[in-house]
């Protein structure tokens, strides 16, 4: 039975993570339509031109690396508009893959049902914390969505609940769906004394997801130019910087499980990138809004040369500056104001997060003065403290092989280096602000590539090693859940592909002890404690596998 508990309460917390609050809504529930202004004929045509296509003033291509670069610029419903003109398949593809992750972790319709009233009174409100500028935006984006998931609720009702799914997802970041990082230098730790940022932006929600990056480039009516770094629909900010030299990351932190509906953190930053050219503006506005999640903002300003990690809880805001002309952001608070939060102390204690922030400390110290090279060296960066090799894909490496996407920025030349794949194997490729807020030509490649950073040969081979992992981890999985047994060669080599990983040898003992050979069970596992494991949790979990194996 207790064992049934804990199977029905992680469905549960799964469920409601990657339906992102919103995919058991009843039928008959929905938002009201916000008051918008018609836009004209030109925002619903598209036009193909040479190599990219255009709607409007706005314009979409798809680079030679892979990446989507997309234009908008005009009022909220001319932005939202051509958005769906310009990327309508791109939205409706990115909704089938959202809804067939979901698909493949839901037993039945028993559990919708169950869940149905949960998800109601959640989002009750999610509307009313949106500012009406993002809802216009959004609402005409929806037009874009496929009636085929109506069943679900509109698409802007939809499209709403999806910028919730990120606050969703790092509010249970004990289940390993985040675990962020970033840093950024300034002064004597950086190569020409100006800032140079970086972040890895670990939310992972299966590989497909991550597929269709967008470089999102907006000139708005009101506020100030942005790029953004994106994918399909979404118009909140992950990672971004403006054109006054503004640049904002987003990490997790440890909070209560929400129990309602309040701004997203990706449309708080968004309204920070739009409305901040300074610290101290980004801070008022940070002030003025209810999150129901609790989240670090690393912002760096051009203006000030330095940067801040604002500490957004559902009760309070606080700011952590550093005396050093460095910062660090993984996932927990490093302020007075949260110094004995209990959360907090709970999430420093028990998760990783505490080993990746020393790791960077490390790996900032090394590398010391910065430059944007030094940086990407960093966020690559896949080993342990005193580069220990703690395997591919740990969670307390800075790079865990799951990323969806890693950005440097330069906020003084308003540059930005933008990841390709594999993860962060690939190149990282280079924007100029300057240039795509002169008018970049979308006719030929708008990147600066003769900045373009390499990508690592290395990174390369052991991100081709972790996919064969993962695959091999799914066969030895399935195989544990089914009770059939399969080749021991094939589950000795899980372990010889990543033998310094911790996971490999659950995994094993896992498959073993379905196996009913304890013996080699029990040796898995306790090899797995001998080595780095992330979280407390998992810890406490292996050793008891390893008791019972041994009884």
């Amino acid at each position: 039975m207790k064992r049934l508990l804990k199977v029905i309460l992680l469905l549960i917390v799964l469920i409601i993570v990657l339906l992102a609050v919103v995919l058991i809504v009843g039928g008959n529930v929905s938002f009201d339509a916000p008051a918008r202004q018609t836009v004209g004929p030109e925002h619903h045509t598209l036009e193909a031109d040479s190599g990219f296509v255009r709607c409007g003033e706005s314009r979409m291509r798809r680079s030679s690396d892979g990446l989507w670069e997309l234009y908008l610029q005009g009022t909220p419903e001319e932005r939202g508009a051509d958005y769906a003109t310009l990327a309508g398949d791109l939205i409706r593809h990115q909704e089938d893959i959202f809804i067939e992750r979901i698909r493949s972790i839901i037993p039945s319709d028993t559990y919708i049902t169950m869940l149905q009233r949960v998800v109601l009174f959640f989002n009750r409100h999610l509307d009313q914390y949106f500012p009406d500028e993002y809802k216009r935006e959004i609402y005409e984006i929806a037009q874009a969505n496929t009636h085929d998931y109506d069943f679900i609720g509109d698409g802007y009702l939809r499209q709403l609940n999806y910028h919730a799914a990120h606050d969703i997802g790092h509010a249970m970041q004990d289940y390993m769906l985040v675990g962020c990082s970033s840093f950024a230098a300034w002064g004597a730790h950086s190569a020409d004394s100006s800032l140079v940022v970086g972040r890895n932006f670990d939310f992972y929600f299966g590989s497909e997801f991550a597929e269709n990056k967008i470089i999102m480039i907006v000139r708005p009516t009101e506020g100030i130019p942005f790029v953004s770094v994106s994918w399909p629909a979404f118009v909140g900010v992950a990672s971004g910087m403006n054109a006054n030299g503004l640049s904002v990351t987003i990490n997790a932190a440890k909070g209560e499980i929400p129990t309602t509906a309040r701004t997203p953190i990706s449309i708080l930053a968004r309204q920070i990138l739009q409305y901040a050219s300074n610290i101290d503006e980004a801070v008022q506005i940070a002030k003025q809004f209810e999150t129901f999640v609790s989240e670090s903002i690393l912002v760096a300003a051009d203006s000030d040369n330095r940067a801040v990690v604002i500490e957004k809880s559902p009760d309070k805001t606080a700011v952590y500056q550093p005396d050093s002309d460095y910062v660090l952001c993984t996932n927990h608070y490093q302020s007075a104001d949260f110094a004995h939060d209990a959360n907090n102390l709970e999430n420093i204690a028990t998760s990783d997060s505490k080993y990746r922030l020393e790791r960077a400390d490390e790996l900032v110290k090394r590398y010391s003065p910065i430059d944007y090279t030094d940086a990407v060296a960093i966020l690559r960066d896949r080993r342990g403290k005193s580069d220990a090799d703690i395997g591919i894909g740990n969670e307390k490496s800075i790079n865990q092989f799951i990323c969806h996407h890693s950005v440097v920025f330069r906020p003084h030349e308003r540059l930005m280096f933008v990841s390709t794949a594999p993860w962060q194997a690939g190149k990282y490729v280079c924007y100029d602000l300057h240039r795509l807020f002169a008018g970049a030509d979308f006719s030929g490649e708008i990147a600066e590539h003769q900045m373009d950073v390499p990508a690592s040969d290395t990174l390369v081979a052991e991100a081709a090693q972790r996919l064969t992992f993962d695959r091999l981890s799914a066969l030895v999985r399935a195989a544990t859940d089914s009770g059939t047994a399969i080749a021991a060669a094939t589950v000795d080599s899980l372990v010889m592909i990543n033998p310094n990983y911790f996971r490999a040898y659950e995994i094993v003992g896992d498959y073993y002890k379905a196996q009913n050979q304890k013996d080699k069970a029990a040796e898995a596992y306790r090899k797995a404690l001998t080595l780095e494991i992330p979280h407390l949790r998992q810890r406490e979990e292996i050793g008891l596998k390893s008791k019972e194996s041994k009884e």
